[in-house]
């Protein structure tokens, strides 16, 4: 049921019922990872169980990347997710950050193709702004943190 409260624009679509609200946002949880999550394991050393894969182009994962993680741009994904990926290892995409699809798109075919599958939220964008560090076709790389987006390096404080 909607309720409209033409004088409140948030309650203007009243929100959902909580057995609906925690349905979606556990279907939400299942199809994204926060970057400091992705961060953490891959920190934790040994096998995080997820493989990294930067859906970006060539010139964009040469700028930087996320240690470890696998290149494959989305467009190429269809020809060659079986040479680089383990259909039974989940995999995280991304792409440059919030205004791009990319990380979808990839995330996206791999599903098709049979692959577990998250979309890391926030891309590359995000993962650098956060004070993770990174590689780059010079080398490893560490920017500081931004405090609007890590107040505390490596945790999101939610």
């Amino acid at each position: 049921m909607i309720t409209r409260t033409s004088e409140n624009p948030v309650l203007r679509v009243a929100p959902a019922a909580p057995a609906e609200a925690a349905a979606h946002f556990r279907a939400s949880l299942a199809f994204h990872a926060d970057v400091s999550d992705v961060a953490a394991a891959l920190a934790a050393g040994g096998d995080p169980g997820f493989a990294v894969v930067d859906s970006r182009s060539t010139e964009s994962w040469d700028q930087g990347h996320v240690p470890g993680a696998v290149h494959l741009p989305t467009a190429l994904v269809a020809e060659q997710a079986e040479r680089l990926l383990d259909r039974s290892v989940p995999v995280v995409t991304y792409c440059w950050g919030p205004g791009c699809n990319g990380a979808t798109r990839a995330a996206l075919a791999l599903a098709e193709l049979g692959y577990q599958v998250k979309e890391m939220l926030g891309g590359f964008e995000y993962w650098v702004r956060e004070g993770f560090a990174y590689e780059t076709w010079e080398g490893p790389r560490e920017r500081a943190a931004d405090p609007l987006t890590a107040p505390v390096a490596g945790e999101c404080g939610c």
